[in-house]
């Protein structure tokens, strides 16, 4: 098996061409990679952990212990298929923030959180653009293709994964792929679970301490007509240890039409791959995942295409 691949953006600058190719390679092959020297500070991404984890013990803990219990989760016999082993919340930064209406978050956390956003949308662009580079796209078709009437959405699911007596009996999180664009993941830096999907196996992702994983969600498959896949990932709960994951979704407006790039099409015409991907509005699409998420995207993909044939 081909080993993970870890890339470092600060070769950029001196050996671009060869980066440019394992990031070309990672997004072909994998759906996912982690990337290192990416521009966000690490003693910031430090304190970004630590603030994580204090919330998690003084606000988020119990109510996980007591969910556990009143779930009747502790000594599994059989396997539970509709419920993960994690504790989460969400913050919605774009296009309008809900940050200030999150119970329990000091002001510290609230304005790090803030700025730790601001600085994944940066990079998040600045991905989206090396793969346009890639692709043979024009600078800016990505971001654009994003670009509802107010922009992209963005959002933060932040999770703590608490040890487990039974990780045979549930997931962390069950096998999925992401619905969205691109997504950026600061996970715990020791305790690993995060699995994806490759030729038939699961593959661990390593915690690789100030990485960034990023992993291409299912609008990117589409609009890079299947050139880019989403991968199917999960969650494996852990006998030892609390696994963090602060995962952020750089996602497209709610509003944005998607489709695959035309100029994507017309190079793939004579490979059949024509009309393999619908035209939707990206709400609606959330619609339909919100339903069908733990299953595979493919009958998704379908029932937009048969949406668009009668619309």
């Amino acid at each position: 098996m081909a080993k993970f691949p870890v890339i470092n953006l600060e070769k950029l600058n001196g050996e671009r061409a060869a980066t440019m190719d394992l990031i070309k390679d990672a997004c072909e092959n994998w759906g996912f990679f982690e990337v290192l020297n990416h521009g966000i500070p690490y003693e910031f991404m430090d304190r970004v952990e630590s603030l994580t984890k204090e919330h998690y013990k003084k606000c988020m803990e119990q109510r996980f212990k007591e969910l556990v219990a009143s779930k009747a989760l502790e000594g599994l016999q059989a396997e539970v298929t509709d419920m993960d082993w994690e504790s989460t919340f969400y913050l919605r930064h774009l296009p309008e923030s809900n940050m200030a209406e999150i119970p329990d978050l000091t002001d510290e956390h609230r304005k790090v959180m803030k700025e730790f956003a601001l600085k994944l949308e940066k990079l998040a662009e600045e991905l989206l653009d090396l793969f346009c580079e890639n692709l043979g796209l024009e600078k800016g078709y990505l971001k654009k293709a994003f670009y509802g009437a107010k922009g992209p959405t963005f959002g933060t699911k932040v999770s703590n994964y608490p040890p487990c007596p039974t990780p045979d009996k549930i997931k962390g999180l069950r096998a999925h792929t992401d619905a969205g664009g691109i997504i950026l993941l600061f996970q715990d830096p020791q305790v690993g679970g995060l699995q994806l999907l490759k030729d038939g196996e699961w593959v661990d992702v390593p915690p690789l301490r100030h990485s960034i994983v990023i992993n291409l969600g299912d609008q990117l498959e589409v609009i890079t007509n299947g050139k880019y896949k989403s991968v199917e990932h999960r969650v494996i709960a852990q006998t030892d240890g609390a696994r963090m994951s602060i995962a952020s979704f750089y996602n497209p407006g709610s509003d944005a039409v998607i489709y695959p790039a035309l100029a994507l099409v017309e190079k793939e015409e004579e490979e059949e791959k024509k009309g393999l991907y619908p035209k939707f509005v990206f709400e609606e699409y959330m619609k339909l995942y919100g339903v069908l998420k733990f299953q595979a995207k493919e009958p998704r993909f379908e029932a937009m295409k048969a949406r668009e044939a009668t619309a």
